[in-house]
């Protein structure tokens, strides 16, 4: 599954949150520095979608606010079950 999110890092909880244009935005409790947002919003993503860490892996978007992340052995119907729980 691919997802394509905006990542707004120094939020007070880590939050994942439906756009009105359909595009997903996560709220990050980690600065921008050294990777340490990057780091938070692969955990965080591992544990919404409850994958391992491993499964979780940023293709594109290191060092910009727009991500393209791939997870693992989540299939389109899984993810986007889980997705519906935060539209809601």
């Amino acid at each position: 599954m691919i997802l394509h999110l905006h990542a707004k890092p120094n939020a007070r909880k880590n939050q994942l949150l439906p756009g009105p244009d359909g595009r997903w935005t996560v709220r990050l409790a980690a600065p921008p520095q050294d990777g340490k947002a990057n780091t938070v919003l692969l955990a965080f993503l591992a544990e919404v979608f409850g994958v391992a860490k491993s499964s979780v892996q940023l293709l594109s978007g290191h060092t910009a606010p727009f991500k393209k992340i791939e997870i693992s052995g989540l299939n389109e119907e899984a993810g986007a079950s889980i997705l519906a729980h935060y539209r809601a």
